[in-house]
Order: C-alpha cells, then sequence, then structure tokens
C-alpha cells in the first residue's frame, strides 16, 4: 500500500479501508506461525532503525509540535506528543524489551487426558488482526505495532493527525526491521489519511477483517469507539487515579509519593487527581501534603477542610470528583479511614489505578481486595500503571474492562487461545 494524505472523498475512503483490511488479514496468517526467531530479529532491526533515523524523526516531530502550538493544543496533549533524545532512545529499548520477552504463541496453558483417551490442550494463539485508534503519543506507532507482531498479529495504526508525521517517520523505521526479517510489510499499516471517515470504517470492522479494537486517547474518542463499535474493544474511559493516605503512614513517604504520582508527568492517564486523607490524621498530614503540591505549582482544589489549611486551595465541586485533570490540578478530600477512601473511590473512580499509602498491613491488604480497580499498589505511585514498568516490555494501554484484558495490554493479553484434542480413532457414543 502506498502510504498518501489521502482526503479523498468517502467511496474512496472506503476503498481504501477494505484493502489495508484485506491485506492485515493475508499478513496476520503470515504472523500466526513466524517463528520467534524471525520476530524477534524485526524488533531488533527496528530498534536499531530507530536510533539511526533519530534526526529524521525529531524533524518530523518538531514540524508537528509547531503545528499543534498553533491549533492550540493543552500542555497535557503537547507533553504526550514531544519526542527528544532520551524519549527516542526509550521507543527503541521498549523494542528490545519486546523482542526479549518470551513468545506466547503457542505455549501450553494446560493440558489434561480424558477417560476415553483424548488428550486436551489449552494453546494460546494470535487474536488475528488488531486495530489501534491513538492520539498524540507518537510512541504508541512504535508500542502497539511491536507488541501485536510479537504475539503474532498483524495491526493496523490510525494516529491522530497532530502527530501524523511522527508517526510516520517511526513507521519507516518499523518497516526497515520488518522488511530485513522477512515478514510481510503490510504486518504493521498506518493509515494514511486523517480523515474520520477512516475511524469509522475500522469500527465496522473492515468487512470482518478487524478482530478487536483499542482505543489510546482522550474521553471523547474512547466514548466514540466503545459506542460505535462493532467488534470487541479493549478501552479504558478515563484514569481518575487515587491516592489515599492513611493515618499510619510515613508522612515523608507519602510527600514523595504523591508528588510523584501527580507531577512526574501529568498528562498520562496514571497520573493522580484526587488525594484523600484519613481525617484521623488531618491535623499533621493534611497541611503538609497541600503545601508539597502548592509550592511544586500544583493546583489544589479541595472540601472544606483542606480550604482550611491554606489560602492558596479553591473550593472544590462535585465536578471535580468526577474528573481526570491531565493537568498540575488535583482534588483533595478528607475520608474516613479506608473504609471512606473505599466508599470515595467506588463512588467517583474509573477502575484505573489506586494507591494506598500506610505502614498497616491489614488496612494495606483490605484496601488493595476491596478496590476495585484494573491496579491496586501499596506504599507506591500511580505512575507506575505502565506495562514496561510492569515488565511487559510496553503496553497499548491500560484496559479498566473486566472481559479477556484488564490493566496494562501486552503481549499475552494480545492472544487468545484454542484447544487441541488428541484422539486414536474415539467416537462419541
Amino acid at each position: 500500500m502506498t502510504v498518501l494524505d489521502v482526503t479523498t472523498a468517502s467511496d474512496n475512503i472506503s476503498m481504501l479501508m477494505q484493502e489495508i483490511g484485506v491485506e492485515a488479514r493475508a499478513a496476520a496468517r503470515v504472523l500466526a506461525k513466524a517463528p520467534t526467531k524471525q520476530k524477534d530479529a524485526a524488533l531488533l532491526a527496528a530498534a536499531a532503525a530507530i536510533r539511526a533515523d533519530i534526526d529524521d524523526i525529531l524533524s518530523a516531530n518538531e514540524a508537528d509540535l509547531i503545528d499543534a502550538k498553533h491549533k492550540g493544543l493543552s500542555p497535557a496533549l503537547l507533553d504526550r506528543l514531544t519526542l527528544n533524545d532520551q524519549r527516542v532512545e526509550a521507543i527503541a529499548r521498549a523494542l528490545e524489551d519486546i523482542a526479549a520477552l518470551p513468545d506466547p504463541v503457542g505455549t501450553r496453558l494446560a493440558e489434561w487426558d480424558r477417560p476415553n483417551g483424548l488428550h486436551i490442550e489449552r494453546v494460546r494463539v494470535p487474536l488475528g488482526v488488531i486495530g489501534i485508534i491513538y492520539e498524540s503519543r507518537p510512541n504508541v506507532t512504535a508500542d502497539a505495532g511491536a507488541l501485536c507482531m510479537k504475539a503474532g498479529n498483524a495491526a493496523i495504526l490510525r494516529g491522530g493527525s497532530e502527530s501524523l508525521r511522527s508517526n510516520r517517520a517511526i513507521h519507516d523505521a518499523l518497516m526497515q526491521g520488518v522488511m530485513s526479517a522477512g515478514l510481510p510489510e503490510t504486518s504493521i499499516q498506518l493509515i494514511p489519511t486523517t480523515d474520520r471517515a477512516a475511524v469509522g470504517e475500522m469500527l465496522r470492522g473492515l468487512d470482518g477483517n478487524i478482530d478487536v479494537i483499542v482505543p489510546r486517547g482522550g474521553k471523547s474518542l474512547v466514548a466514540r469507539v466503545q459506542d460505535e463499535a462493532r467488534v470487541p474493544v479493549f478501552a479504558h474511559l478515563e484514569g481518575i487515579c487515587h491516592v489515599y493516605v492513611d493515618a499510619k503512614s510515613n508522612l515523608d513517604m507519602a510527600r514523595e509519593i504523591l508528588l510523584n504520582a501527580k507531577l512526574r508527568r501529568t498528562g498520562v492517564c496514571g497520573s493522580a487527581e484526587t488525594l484523600l486523607v484519613d481525617q484521623a490524621c488531618a491535623k499533621e498530614t493534611l497541611p503538609t501534603l497541600v503545601k508539597a503540591l502548592l509550592d511544586a505549582g500544583c493546583e489544589v482544589r479541595g472540601d472544606e477542610a483542606t480550604c482550611a489549611v491554606d489560602t492558596r486551595v479553591k473550593p472544590a465541586s462535585e465536578d471535580d470528583w468526577h474528573t481526570e485533570y491531565l493537568d498540575a490540578i488535583i482534588a483533595v478530600r478528607l475520608v474516613k479511614g479506608v473504609e471512606g477512601a473505599i466508599n470515595h473511590i467506588a463512588r467517583y473512580g474509573s477502575n484505573h489505578t489506586e494507591s494506598i499509602v500506610t505502614d498497616d498491613a491489614a488496612t494495606a491488604e483490605r484496601f488493595l481486595n476491596e478496590v476495585d480497580s484494573a491496579i491496586v499498589l501499596h506504599n507506591a505511585s500511580t505512575q507506575f500503571a505502565d506495562g514496561g514498568e510492569f515488565g511487559m516490555g510496553a503496553e497499548i494501554g491500560i484496559s479498566t474492562g473486566k472481559f479477556h484484558a484488564r490493566g496494562p495490554v501486552g503481549v499475552e493479553q494480545l492472544t487468545s487461545f484454542k484447544y487441541v484434542v488428541r484422539g486414536n480413532g474415539q467416537i462419541r457414543p
């Protein structure tokens, strides 16, 4: 497929997308039986190409950033879009990390014998063709393409218009790796148009050629995908993440965890959006934590008790407890112990990532067991909500659903399984 900036009529978009779907299905059949060494060779060669092409990638990214600033993109989106030497190197390392992971395809998950002599195995297999729709983050081009390939899947990537040049530059490097290993060029396809009609075609499944859709972006994008998709979706609608500081916590630890959870990178989905503080330790703990946030440049919106500790705190509204800021803003509230924290999270959370800071093991276990989120942490920053940090090489996203994949969607989550049954002439009576 020729990579062009297609802005033609909807019927041409439909024809283009159908062609992409057919080519992806054909590539998926090849990838499903590709040896591990061949897939790994493609990923390692792609990592080398990323490093060799860094000047081209950064030049393309600079052009995207100039346009994005002119369009008035928010600071959080600009941060997601921005590449530099360190971030490009991180992309290359992620490809190498994925190559180093065990190949899940063909793994026997279980096996047993039946009294009639049948031998049954449950074996991991690729999902097939995965469509990824994402915004802003050009690193997703590499992460998603590489994870899909490692798991024996073909990928159809549709990045946002704001990152078009960056995505193409990274995709070019991926293609160098894929072709050097002798795998189909259509193993990882980047949609060559910014026309929104292409997204609609993907959501309809490309005549059965897409097996699953993974959206990674803002609330409006994910909501559209969940509303319109005619194929299964791995998605999280938003990341309203909480840090709860218990009465039996180390205050210095709590402060460091909180500042990292909120401010390390405010535009990532694992950034903390709400701080909950046990009212039993509010007199000492609340002023210290609020001052630390304010002094670090974070806007604080608090309940009545929080407003009373510092004149710089703004009153929180009901909407603040529901808000994913993706900015240097946090909502703060006192709660009645761990039960109050659990109840608040159950009412306002998005089932993404929550952290408790406490030295009390029993309290920690209650929080970890009762909070129904994809990721729960004890004495650690919510910013660890990341497949790479989990040792998964990278991730396509954090799924907050409960079917098939939950939490970081990595290589294993991009597989399904089938049953292989071996007999010696058995028939069913």
